[in-house]
């Protein structure tokens, strides 16, 4: 899958499009579908075989809101930013995207009806058909809800769902890093290799590297047996990352409408909220960041990232001095 994913983004920008938009259509369909069956059992009273009635009253169970305290639901926030990471790139896309002062505007506004329609309204469903007691961790929810409506084929259609949903992401990774690695090696902050384009424009060595780099990802399963544990330590890294990458481009902001407000003067499509948004939202992270300490197997991962980010210092200083050693060097011999 890595190296189709490779193949597609090689050949030209346009196809990282078309592989998402029919990805996407995969997902959107299951969610209708599951929205569209869960309906029908409400309407009809539907009687599971565990002996559950299918009610919106479901909903209004003293176990449905938070059924293991405040605790659970914070608890559930670390997952939370990891699922919805990616929302950043419609920014990195900015630079590949024609007319983007019309598109961008359009794609931002609808995340918010996609996440009711796609995770509050589906998460409803499934407690309004299952109710949360029978909710189990142990399996997917989606799975349980069609074979309760009688359709034995859903946990491969469901599970074709998940490995498409998977490929998405991987398929966006793989296009963000490549071309956040291309950015930086045409600032002089990344080796001078990974800016090199191909004759369509794409850049082929930062694309490789990256696609290399995920594969690396696989050795995990071989380090840590338990497939969960495994997840939860990527998926806590990957937030982590996330809150920091989050962070920077609200800083970003900040610092923008300190420094050009002529600029954002003449903006078209402005931050709702401004900078007092921003400010809120950067404590909003640093307490979800406080949050992954609380928990045993998110605390390991949050104990690690300084590594990461000692490691990131120490390059930068690296490349910064390399880039002063090659500035003076061109200065002594134009002198």
């Amino acid at each position: 899958m890595m190296l189709t994913l490779f193949a597609l983004n090689v050949l030209t920008v346009k196809l990282f499009g078309e592989v998402e938009f029919w990805f996407a259509i995969i997902k959107i369909i299951a969610v209708v579908t599951l929205i569209g069956v869960s309906v029908a059992l409400i309407a009809s009273s539907f009687v599971s075989p565990t002996g559950v009635t299918a009610s919106l009253t479901n909903l209004l169970d003293k176990q449905a809101v938070f059924p293991n305290g405040l605790f659970g639901f914070f608890a559930g926030f670390q997952m939370a930013v990891f699922s919805f990471a990616g929302t950043e790139l419609i920014g990195t896309a900015a630079a590949e995207t024609r007319s983007p002062e019309k598109t961008l505007p359009k794609a931002i506004n609808s995340i918010p009806l996609r996440i009711i329609l796609f995770y509050v309204l589906a998460l409803a469903c499934i407690i309004a058909v299952t109710s949360w007691q029978q909710v189990s961790p142990s399996k997917s929810p989606f799975v349980e809800l069609f074979l309760i409506a009688g359709f034995p084929a859903a946990a491969g259609i469901v599970n074709f769902v998940v490995l498409t949903s998977a490929a998405s992401s991987a398929n966006s990774g793989v296009f963000s890093a490549s071309r956040m690695l291309f950015g930086l090696a045409d600032l002089g902050n990344a080796p001078g290799i990974f800016r090199r384009l191909s004759k369509n424009s794409v850049p082929f060595i930062s694309l490789a590297f990256t696609t290399f780099l995920m594969l690396l990802g696989v050795l995990l399963l071989f380090i840590v047996p338990e497939v969960m544990t495994a997840f939860t330590i990527v998926s806590t890294v990957s937030a982590i990352l996330v809150i920091f990458t989050w962070s920077t481009i609200l800083a970003s902001y900040i610092a923008y409408r300190k420094k050009r407000p002529d600029l954002h003067a003449q903006s078209l499509y402005k931050m709702p909220g401004g900078v007092p948004m921003a400010w809120f939202s950067l404590a909003f992270l640093a307490f979800v960041l406080c949050l992954l300490a609380l928990r045993p197997d998110t605390r390991l991962a949050l104990c690690v990232m300084p590594a990461w980010f000692i490691w990131l210092a120490i390059a930068y200083q690296l490349s910064h001095l390399r880039n002063r050693f090659v500035a003076s060097a061109v200065a002594g011999r134009v002198g």
